[in-house]
């Protein structure tokens, strides 16, 4: 479960609620995002307050016991490779093995002009990066829809982890590639009437929709599903409680199907 980390209805009580029903229903992982400084271009999406991953993640270890809980994706070019090794190992130790450390390139130019780190440079740091964090023995997940983000994950060897896409497009890359991995990100909005647009993201749809796109992703070997309620209207979290009904439709209905 992607849970939102940030906007106008998000404070420490609506986590601990988020951490507490997502780990209660038996799901078994929660993530959250990463933005550094709210710059405008961010803010459109993810505006204040917005809690900082590794805090709030460390926070979280200590109100639950069995969900692992990761990034989806750190902004790896960010922060220095050995900061963000220290920061995971001991988050790791602090939750008794239970972080995964998504990853990613990052969008956000004016964050990248504010933290004085080249935007043209991402990739290159990120490919640099990975390099030190793999030799520290973290559990990677490699975030990133572009045919270069996922020439990433395979060549170090770290399972690809694609946010919100449709199923035809994830089926291709899949047939197309040789993954370490796939543990895509999907969109979590479940509607009262089937949805037939064909550039639907998987997630999205009826509640038998949803779990076919379940079903389907495990035929093509995805080894976790990511759910991301988020659909890009910071008024969202404000209301939370829908997302909560969905998941909680989801998650009884696919323990009974399989």
């Amino acid at each position: 479960m992607n849970v939102p980390n940030f906007g106008p209805g998000t404070d420490p009580g609506v986590l601990r609620e988020w951490a507490r029903i997502v780990e209660g229903l038996g799901f078994d992982l929660l993530m959250m995002s990463d933005h550094v400084t709210i710059t405008p271009d961010v803010a459109v999406r993810y505006p204040e307050p917005f809690y900082e991953p590794f805090t709030t993640l460390s926070w979280l270890a200590g109100l639950t016991t069995t969900v692992k809980l990761g990034t989806t994706v750190l902004i790896l070019p960010y922060r220095h490779p050995l900061l963000v090794s220290r920061m995971a190992t001991n988050l790791n130790q602090l939750s008794g093995g239970r972080l995964v450390l998504g990853v990613g390139v990052g969008w956000a130019r004016q964050e990248f002009e504010a933290l004085g780190v080249p935007f043209a440079e991402r990739g290159r740091l990120t490919d640099d990066y990975l390099a030190t964090l793999r030799d520290a023995g973290h559990t990677i997940w490699v975030g990133g829809n572009s045919e270069v983000g996922i020439r990433r994950a395979v060549k170090n060897g770290h399972p690809w982890h694609p946010l919100r896409g449709t199923m035809p497009w994830m089926a291709s890359v899949v047939a197309g590639h040789t993954l370490p991995g796939f543990v895509p990100r999907i969109a979590l909005r479940l509607t009262t009437t089937p949805v037939d647009d064909p550039e639907r993201l998987a997630g999205v749809g009826t509640l038998e929709q949803i779990l076919d796109d379940l079903d389907r992703l495990r035929q093509l070997g995805a080894t976790s599903v990511v759910l991301d309620p988020y659909h890009g209207d910071p008024e969202e979290t404000r209301s939370p409680q829908p997302a909560w009904r969905a998941l909680t439709a989801v998650a009884t209905h696919w323990r009974n199907r399989t």
